[in-house]
């Protein structure tokens, strides 16, 4: 098993329900994962270990609506479950299912029911009722955007329910680099 390293990146982009896309910068997180050899589709399995994923929070610091900051206090933590899938040396394509919980605070005067995000972010493109986008595959330098439309079910806080709308979809754009940090095989 070689070892590849992915870091999240800036200019990454959100959106959830009608609302319009939040532009993140998630610089600085990621995790070290496994890739495995390389099956008869040619692609390498990829898994990377929820606990040791790092996902800045979406916060004042890291995220603009319609180019102005979230307000101070009010935070989005994302909290990883699953990142698994595939990447294939040959196109630069990569497929993974990811799944986390969003939680939504205002300081310590409130704290939501966490929303349950499930998706496939792949390099390839995404067609909604809301969201048409496409990815693009690893470059020469290793770095890739990656897509994914979710269906968002209801959290159980009917305040956060409500003025969300749900379930409705959620977008997510991750601009990310993967790198080997096992020299005999790419990615």
């Amino acid at each position: 098993m070689n070892k590849v390293q992915l870091t999240t990146l800036a200019g990454c982009g959100l959106a959830i329900a009608g609302y319009p896309r939040f532009t993140y910068d998630a610089l600085g997180g990621g995790g070290i994962g496994t890739a495995g050899p390389l099956d008869p589709e040619g692609r390498q399995s990829l898994c990377f270990q929820p606990s040791a994923l790092l996902i800045p929070d979406l916060e004042t610091r890291t995220t603009r609506v319609l180019g102005v900051p979230l307000p101070p206090g009010l935070c989005i933590a994302i909290v990883p479950e699953l990142l698994e899938g595939w990447f294939c040396p040959a196109s630069g394509e990569v497929g993974l299912r990811f799944r986390a919980r969003f939680r939504f605070s205002i300081g310590r005067l409130y704290r939501a029911a966490d929303l349950l995000v499930e998706t496939e972010l792949s390099t390839g493109s995404v067609s909604s009722r809301r969201h048409q986008v496409a990815g693009r595959p690893l470059d020469p330098h290793g770095d890739a955007l990656l897509v994914g439309v979710a269906l968002v079910p209801p959290s159980g806080d009917g305040w956060v329910d409500r003025c969300l709308g749900l379930p409705d979809e959620a977008l997510a754009l991750l601009r990310c680099r993967f790198r080997n940090l096992s020299p005999t095989n790419p990615p």
